[in-house]
């Protein structure tokens, strides 16, 4: 069984450095957009649906199973556990409580220590991979690169890898990079309407918008009500001068994901069109 790699918590980051490897709003074209700086956590961030087991024990599930609702709990429950001989079980539950928490910096570094440790290739990688999405969480995406390469050093054609190390590369300015590990990535699978998202974004910043549209299209293609490849395709139509066309495409993703990252950017986008060229 394939261990799961991308936690759910990323996503906000995710869209966040999207936007950072796109330059921006559709209104910045010049020097990379400065990286993403975290707020306190008010709440409990997200968790991967599956994490990755390094244990086998009863104490180890009850452990994961109070993430979801009792982050705080859990981290008690690990710490106490750990000081009992819990081991690498209870070392991994305690990072992953620590990052619900709202500690990614803290989690990434606990992850990282662990997964040096673990055995197991696909355990290993799945790790360092949580490890990488903490530090992407944290604002830090050189880190995160480092981990996401020590990653893909044991599985190399890993999609969901691939394409965090490109978001990662992104946010460090890093575009060439980051379109050669949505290549690969696309390469892989190319069903998957994310790498072709990032892809995109990637062609856009190294000047070649007819490649990076031609991306976007096959995203949405692939996944029509996908807000990340909405987002783009309103940036690219603004950047060709269809404002009603950009207009129609951010007012989509806030339709359909009025909660999420993305909605956040398209509003910002929308608000900045109307101001017209003096905010631009």
């Amino acid at each position: 069984m394939r261990v799961p790699l991308r936690p759910v918590l990323a996503g906000a980051a995710v869209v966040l450095l999207l936007a950072a490897a796109a330059g921006g709003l559709w209104f910045t074209q010049g020097d990379p957009a400065p990286e993403p700086v975290p707020e306190a956590a008010e709440e409990s961030l997200p968790l991967p649906p599956e994490p990755p087991r390094v244990a086998d024990s009863p104490e180890y599930e009850e452990c994961l199973g109070k993430l979801r609702d009792d982050a705080q709990g859990a981290l008690s429950f690990a710490e106490a556990w750990e000081g009992q001989g819990g081991g690498d079980g209870a070392r991994h539950c305690s990072a992953l409580a620590t990052l619900a928490l709202g500690d990614p910096q803290r989690a990434a570094t606990r992850l990282e220590a662990l997964a040096a440790r673990t055995p197991g290739t696909a355990a290993r990688a799945a790790i360092f991979g949580q490890a990488g999405q903490a530090w992407t969480v944290a604002g830090q995406p050189s880190r995160a690169y480092g981990a996401f390469t020590l990653a893909l050093a044991i599985t190399p054609n890993d999609v969901e890898l691939l394409v965090d190390r490109a978001i990662a590369a992104a946010a460090l300015g890093r575009f060439a990079d980051a379109l050669a590990d949505a290549d690969r990535a696309i390469a892989q699978d190319s069903s998957v309407a994310e790498p072709w998202v990032f892809r995109a974004a990637a062609l856009r910043r190294l000047e070649r918008p007819q490649e990076a549209l031609r991306d976007i299209e096959r995203a949405l293609s692939l996944d029509p009500g996908n807000p990340e490849a909405l987002l783009e395709r309103g940036i690219l139509r603004q950047l060709a001068g269809d404002e009603a066309g950009a207009r129609a495409d951010w007012e989509s993703v806030i339709a359909a994901s009025p909660d999420s990252a993305a909605a956040d950017l398209a509003q910002q986008n929308l608000a900045l069109n109307a101001a017209g060229p003096v905010r631009r």
